[in-house]
This record gives structure tokens, sequence and C-alpha cells, in this order.
């Protein structure tokens, strides 16, 4: 059942408002999400903590549902987690050299 209310569009001038005002919410989010990487990367003791093959299951299996219960389609959403973890790791393993590079 989609729980996720949106307006009617007539145009694509529209839709690609309603999906601008979305990208200014979704921009936010990740970079607030990239600071907690950055805080794992200080964390995490060793390089090969950075991968976590059973994390990402987790993180997989929770959005495909919360996907599911939105009434959206689970395979973009995971498309798009898959990226950004895969971009988040590639970021974390930069902060993990970096800050050990400065001490």
């Amino acid at each position: 059942m989609n729980t996720i209310k949106v307006e009617h569009c007539d145009t694509m001038d529209d839709v690609r408002r309603h999906i601008d005002a979305l990208d200014a919410r979704i921009v936010p989010l990740i970079a607030e999400r990239s600071t907690y990487v950055a805080q794992a990367a200080r964390i995490k003791k060793n390089a090969n903590q950075v991968y976590d093959q059973a994390r990402i299951d987790f993180i997989i299996a929770r959005v495909r549902a919360q996907a599911r219960a939105a009434g959206t389609p689970e395979a973009i959403v995971e498309a798009a987690y898959r990226a950004m973890i895969a971009a988040s790791i590639d970021f974390e393993h930069g902060e993990f050299k970096r800050l050990r590079q400065e001490a």
C-alpha cells in the first residue's frame, strides 16, 4: 500500500519542480549520513573493518522492507542504496587513510 502523498502533475515542469524540491531535502540527508561515515572511519581501528558485508546485507534488507511498506519499487531503493554504500565505503577508506596520515 502506497503511503506516500504526492501532488498530481499536469506538466513536466510540475514533475521537475517536485523532484527538485525532493533533491533539496535528500542532499542534506546524504551529507548528514556522510558525517557519520566519517566518524566510523575515525572509530574503526583497522582498514579491513571499513567493508562489512553483514552490515550491507542488513541495510539492504531494511531499506527493501521500507520501500515495500511505502509502496515504492524495491529495486530502485536497493540500487540507490547500493550505489550510496559503495561510494560511502570509498569515502570511508579515504577518511581512514587521511586521519592516520595526520596523526
